[in-house]
């Protein structure tokens, strides 16, 4: 692609790594791409945040096709990953320690099976304490690591499928279809409760965002190596 196709506006699928924040991605393609065609500032934006320990499908949008960001972030989003049952975390996920431990002797496949029914459709969920969202403009993660507590309000998404598709406890392998705004992360925690239990999110991969799949993503050192083609 040429210095004109990035101006003109690029939709880049990316398979974010592991660790790697969101913006980070974003910072990293923006240089290698001002470095290869010896620009002093492009756009370059995501739409839609991946947490540092998820993998998978980020929409890359560069120059013109920025103002398209909020209409890829509004489309249905597929994430694949795994719930361990029988133990919770501050964060919902592996961000923080487990805080406390759960029995899981009653758990069997029919019962979390039956459960996943209680997720289907339209949810009130709340965002974990651990998340970008914004309270009296700070981020509620950063209220969270300083050990500050804050009322977070319910919010109403809706989950299109929720379907099992591995068990091994303690972990239970998923896969969900859902709305803007659905926190997996709140959803182990919930679907732990639900199940006389507890939960956290240990595994999440978002596959698909509308008619867009991982599949057909490059690696961050792909994209490079194609910058340098």
């Amino acid at each position: 692609m040429t210095e004109e196709d990035f101006k003109n506006g690029q939709v880049l699928l990316i398979d974010k790594p592991l660790t790697w924040t969101s913006f980070q991605v974003v910072n990293k393609l923006r240089w290698e791409i001002k470095q290869r065609f010896k620009l002093k500032k492009i756009k370059v934006g995501h739409a839609g945040t991946l947490d540092p320990l998820a993998t998978g499908l980020l929409i890359i949008c560069t120059g013109k096709q920025t103002k398209q960001i909020d209409t890829y972030q509004g489309q249905i989003k597929e994430y694949t990953g795994t719930f361990t049952v029988g133990a919770t975390t501050p964060s919902y996920d592996l961000e923080t320690a487990i805080n406390e431990t759960f029995p899981t002797e009653h758990i069997s496949k029919e019962l979390l099976e039956e459960t996943t029914k209680q997720f289907i459709g339209e949810i009130q969920q709340k965002p974990p304490i651990f998340s970008a969202i914004k309270k009296d403009g700070k981020r509620l993660y950063e209220l969270a690591r300083k050990g500050e507590t804050t009322e977070i309000k319910a919010r109403t998404v809706s989950v299109l499928e929720f379907e099992i598709t591995n068990i091994n406890l303690p972990k239970v392998d998923f896969r969900i279809v859902c709305s803007k705004g659905t926190y997996i992360r709140s959803l182990a925690f919930d679907f732990g409760k639900a199940l006389n239990s507890g939960a956290h999110l240990s595994v999440l991969r978002r596959t698909k965002i509308g008619n867009f799949s991982v599949e057909n993503a490059l690696s961050v050192e792909e994209f490079i190596q194609s910058l340098k083609n």
